[in-house]
């Protein structure tokens, strides 16, 4: 009997050893945004010597990583130029998990541009969609959602049932729409970048980079700005009510001005964020890839996007069809013509800079007819420190034709009537 309960004993105590022991490694599978897939080719997560920490922080000090970034990689971009402020292995091809999305959403937004898709369609669920697991709002066979609310739940939630139905009802299969997402990664140069999938759960050979997502996110938030009345939401609920939605992207809450954009993480991938925010007028994109907790992606995000901020500003220059001057029009019908700017004028400079900005106008006294309206005429030219920071094209406003016997005639004419009134 003694040797029964000693036996017992002993089967407990090992138990708890070995639970112990498997915990954290159970744990560090589970996220908000996938779920992990067993490869072939993965590599078991160990911890980190502090031999291998000295590394990683002298490879930070020589490679440039002043802000002392930890996670794998990163990326700071402006939104309006495509400037790169500030970068850390930006082309390393990771694992992207979740953040593949920002692809799917863009094509999606795409789609509803082109009148493929409305917002009030109704989109069904395959028997594929309903079993995707991972992060999802648990979609059943029986019931559609609109495209609407299908992209609340991809852009708030990360559903990746939600992700599948739209794929399969945009492309008709999700081989379909992965095709339509390389060939945009591709048009957008992309060129780290392979997806395999439309949602992000691990599968080999489904990578992309931080510079690369930083692309994405800028197509889809300059070209879509609609879609951040889907990635600022908080909090939300589908279903009447029955399904409560809150955002995976803690900044939304927690950092000022945050648009945006998207999670992503799997136990093999880590922790990845796609960031976006605007204050003041100048619009900023902060990627974080193979972050090694939610909280360090979340807040390097945020050092980033902070850096960002506090040591640069765009400043508007000048406004499409400001007239510049009124020139002298030679043999022309009409004696002058407003030279007016083509397009809307900016530029990124470092913060402090702006009244330093010198305005160089080429543009001649005079020009011979005939003139075409939208017809080059010169340039101005912006500067700071005699460094051009901008250029924008001056153009005639309004057509000018050239004076000949027949409008002299008729303008002749038209002058005397006027002068009989």
């Amino acid at each position: 009997m003694l040797d029964k309960k000693l036996k017992a004993l002993i089967y407990i105590v090992l138990s708890v050893f070995i639970f112990t022991l498997l915990l954290p490694l159970y744990s560090k599978a589970i996220d908000e945004d996938s779920v992990y897939v067993w490869s072939n080719n993965s590599s078991a997560l160990t911890s980190t010597t502090p031999d291998e920490k000295n590394e990683i922080e002298n490879n930070k000090n020589n490679s440039g990583n002043f802000l002392g970034i930890t996670s794998g990689s990163a990326i700071l971009m402006d939104q309006r130029t495509g400037t790169v402020l500030y970068e850390y292995n930006p082309h390393e091809q990771l694992r992207p998990a979740s953040v593949t999305k920002i692809m799917t959403v863009l094509l999606i937004m795409e789609a509803l541009d082109n009148g493929v898709i409305t917002l009030d369609d109704a989109v069904p669920c395959s028997e594929k969609a309903s079993s995707m697991g991972g992060s999802q709002i648990w979609l059943d066979t029986t019931e559609t959602l609109t495209v609407h609310e299908m992209l609340k739940a991809i852009c708030v939630v990360s559903a990746n049932d939600c992700a599948m139905a739209m794929a399969e009802y945009i492309a008709g299969s999700e081989e379909l729409f992965v095709e339509q997402m390389n060939k945009k990664a591709k048009e957008l140069g992309m060129n780290d970048t392979c997806f395999k999938n439309c949602h992000g759960i691990d599968e080999d050979g489904h990578l992309t980079s931080s510079y690369d997502i930083a692309l994405m996110s800028r197509e889809l938030m300059t070209k879509h700005p609609k879609i951040t009345e889907y990635t600022t939401i908080w909090m939300d609920s589908l279903r009447n009510g029955e399904s409560e939605l809150v955002n995976t992207n803690k900044l939304i809450r927690n950092y000022e001005g945050a648009t945006g954009l998207k999670t992503g993480s799997t136990s093999i991938a880590l922790f990845n964020l796609s960031a976006t925010a605007t204050r003041n007028n100048l619009s900023l994109i902060a990627v974080i890839m193979k972050g090694e907790t939610s909280a360090i992606r979340f807040s390097e995000a945020q050092k980033l996007l902070d850096y960002g901020f506090s040591n640069f500003e765009y400043v508007d220059c000048s406004k499409k069809d400001d007239v510049v001057r009124t020139i002298n029009v030679d043999k022309g019908i009409n004696s002058t013509v407003d030279a007016i700017l083509e397009s809307d004028s900016g530029c990124l400079i470092p913060k402090g800079k702006s009244k330093t900005i010198s305005t160089n106008i080429v543009l001649d006294d005079t020009v011979s007819a005939p003139v075409i309206s939208g017809q080059k005429l010169g340039e101005v030219v912006y500067s700071i420190d005699n460094e051009e920071i901008s250029r924008v094209n001056i153009v005639a406003k309004q057509d000018v034709k050239k004076l000949n016997l027949v409008n002299m005639s008729v303008r002749t004419i038209e002058n005397w009537f006027t002068l009989l009134r």
